[in-house]
């Protein structure tokens, strides 16, 4: 294959997700602000309106927190900011062995909307988030159940408006991806890459018309769900030993036949993931397996983001190598490459920097992904908080609600 050939093929690559990604900007929408909604559910893919929550219905956020003492504070704090006098926010200690229960205990002391549990014994072949996920929606009260990481801090009417999303969109799971705040050099270059991967290529607007499993994704950080459809259809006991809940969760709640939607959260929350080096590397491989590196995806995968995002930059370094034309793809395939990053730092309020190193943040993903695959391939776990986790089990689908 001559370099002309490759500069027409990188264009191509290039064009799919840039083109898909501003598609999706059109579905990846901020939810209204509190009173502006619609006024029923819309039907669902059935053609039937959705039960929906009724419009007081009580929220409990629910935190699931393992040597958070320095992230629980402010958590908390942002929380109570956020919920009306009828919600609660429960804080699950996982066996933490810094102060993170005595800091919980402290603020629960001053607001009764507060309540610290303590998690049982882990139980072999679970993942400890999922278990403490599981834990947390069995002690439960409220009709809505709030996932939300000890990391993210929410905005003070985020409650209100997820809420109000709930009771008229009739979908029994949603998520959105907080806006994310960056310190280190790695966290810059590969955490904006989130939005990137999500609206790039997830097809929204098929993921609202069908409930198939594969047309869904979610943020781990942040998942609000109906009790009832959670109940049904298993919730986190179905992805017991998954790392990944941000893809698997959704993916349980719509094998049993329940609507699962993305909204853009970054107004309504922020998370910082990492805040060294080690701990992005780590971060992003512990749960790799489950996504872009899965065994049938990784491939695939990297020859799309290669060809798409790396390649142009790469022939544009041969640029008298190339004819007019082969010239031409790959600079347009370049600027196809860059279009979404340069939207996203406006409407997700992403960094230049990490915008204009895209191809090299996109060869850190991948080299990550790899990496995390041969672990995989080597049987070797990965450690995350004390923890050890080996590869997942495959998740077995559960009968339609």
């Amino acid at each position: 294959m001559n370099l002309d050939t490759l500069a027409i093929v990188s264009l191509v690559l290039a064009a799919a997700p840039c083109v898909l990604f501003f598609a999706n900007l059109l579905a990846y929408r901020p939810l209204p602000q509190a009173g502006r909604s619609e006024e029923s559910a819309p039907p669902d893919s059935t053609g039937k309106q959705t039960p929906v929550a009724s419009e007081n219905c009580g929220i409990s956020v629910l935190i699931p927190a393992r040597d958070e003492e320095k992230n629980i504070h402010p958590t908390l704090t942002a929380a109570l900011a956020s919920c009306g006098p009828h919600d609660e926010v429960i804080v699950l200690d996982d066996h933490s062995t810094d102060r993170t229960a005595e800091v919980v205990r402290s603020i629960a002391a001053l607001d009764r909307r507060v309540r610290l549990e303590s998690a049982p014994p882990l139980p072999a072949g679970w993942c400890g988030k999922q278990h403490a996920c599981h834990v947390l929606a069995g002690r439960a009260r409220h009709s809505l159940l709030l996932f939300l990481d000890a990391d993210v801090r929410l905005t003070p009417n985020a409650l209100e408006r997820m809420r109000a999303f709930m009771r008229h969109s009739g979908v029994a799971l949603a998520s959105g991806v907080p806006r994310q705040e960056l310190g280190t050099f790695s966290e810059r270059l590969l955490i904006p890459l989130i939005h990137f991967i999500l609206l790039g290529f997830l097809p929204m607007h098929g993921m609202r018309l069908t409930r198939w499993a594969s047309m869904s994704a979610g943020c781990g950080q942040l998942f609000i769900v109906r009790r009832d459809a959670y109940v049904a259809c298993g919730g986190h006991s179905r992805l017991k030993e998954s790392r990944h809940d941000g893809i698997k969760l959704p993916r349980v709640f719509r094998r049993a036949g329940f609507s699962t939607d993305l909204f853009d959260a970054t107004d309504l929350a922020t998370c910082r993931m990492y805040h060294t080096d080690g701990d992005t590397w780590r971060g992003l491989g512990k749960n790799a397996t489950e996504g872009l590196a899965a065994p049938g995806t990784i491939g695939p995968m990297t020859a799309l983001l290669l060809g798409g995002q790396v390649l142009p930059f790469l022939l544009l370094g041969f640029a008298s190598a190339l004819s007019t034309t082969g010239l031409l793809g790959a600079a347009l395939a370049g600027l196809l490459a860059y279009g979404p990053r340069l939207a996203a730092l406006r409407i997700f309020r992403q960094p230049m920097g990490s915008a204009l190193l895209h191809p090299l943040g996109v060869l850190a993903l991948l080299v990550i992904q790899w990496y995390a695959f041969a672990r995989h391939l080597l049987g070797r776990p990965f450690e995350w908080k004390g923890r050890h986790y080996g590869a997942p089990t495959r998740i077995e689908p559960v009968k339609a609600a």
